[in-house]
């Protein structure tokens, strides 16, 4: 990552770099992972069911010998199920010190943006992508939303009886 020193006008210094974000596919909508959050990206795998556990959890897949829960975000995100027969991609990414793998449509580039490109969520994103989103770049024919893991992921605090 570069880092360029800016002075502005009131002399104060501002680090401008920039940031790697692996792309991906979900219902139509290109979002950003941070490279440095993603350990794995996978193909189609074999997921085994757990029974009981929240419709939005796919079940676990073994990874080199390490077991990591498969999220679907479809269903984590209220969004309709992929059509059957779609195979699905996995992004592998850890949160709390476990691995998750995020079950996603495709996989797309890696794109590495300004920092001062990077923008609050606008009032007008989707509640849902709002919800999970650090905040979004604005790409030449879309907005590109970046997925907050920790908050994604975050459903444990939710489940915990008071």
């Amino acid at each position: 990552m570069n880092d360029l020193v800016v002075r502005n006008n009131t002399t104060e210094m501002a680090v401008v770099g920039k940031q790697d974000f692996v792309t991906v596919m979900l219902d139509g909508q290109i979002l950003g992972i941070p490279v440095l959050a993603v350990h794995d990206v996978l193909n189609a795998q074999q997921i085994t069911k757990i029974p009981k556990a929240q419709d939005w959890v796919a079940g676990v897949l073994n990874l080199r010998g390490r077991i990591v829960t498969a999220i679907d975000l479809r269903r984590r995100l209220g969004l309709p199920p992929n059509e059957e027969g779609e195979k699905s991609m996995s992004v592998v990414v850890e949160h709390n010190e476990e691995p998750y793998s995020l079950q996603i449509d495709k996989v797309g580039e890696v794109l590495s943006l300004e920092d001062q490109l990077f923008e609050k969520n606008p009032v007008t994103l989707d509640p849902r992508w709002r919800e999970v989103s650090n905040g979004i770049y604005r790409l030449k024919d879309q907005l590109l939303p970046i997925l907050d893991v920790d908050r994604l992921l975050a459903f444990e605090s939710n489940n915990k009886a008071a």
